[in-house]
Order: C-alpha cells, then structure tokens, then sequence
C-alpha cells in the first residue's frame, strides 16, 4: 500500500512541476499589462483630474445626509 502512495505522491508532483512552467512564460505578458494600466490611469488623472474630483464631491454630497435636517 505505501508504494501505491509513494507513486501517487511522485506523480502529483511531477504535474504539479509541469503546471508551475506554463506559468513562467506569461509573466513578462502580465507585467506589461500592469504597466500599461498604470499609464492609462497617470494619462486619464493628468487629464481629467479635477472633473473627477468634482464628479466625486458631487456624487458624495448627494448621497451624504445635510446638517441641520
């Protein structure tokens, strides 16, 4: 019965190992998404900052409850 086990166990790993090295080779792809998503963001807050910022006071103050009600 243990060595059931221990073929099992080395099995596992074995997929497990050639899982994890598909991985690797999308990482350069996900770091140039998030660098590119922070250019986005830099881009569209140097641009449109302050009508953001308004937009969001706006919204808040509408929603918030007025003192003295």
């Amino acid at each position: 019965m243990t060595a059931r086990m221990q073929a099992w166990a080395v099995q596992a790993q074995l997929r497990l190992r050639t899982l994890g090295e598909d991985d690797r080779g999308d990482v350069p792809g996900w770091v140039l998404v998030t660098l590119m998503t922070a250019g986005l963001v830099s881009v569209l807050w140097f641009v449109a900052g302050n009508a953001l910022q308004q937009l969001f006071q706006d919204a808040v103050t509408s929603v918030s409850p007025r003192s003295g009600l």
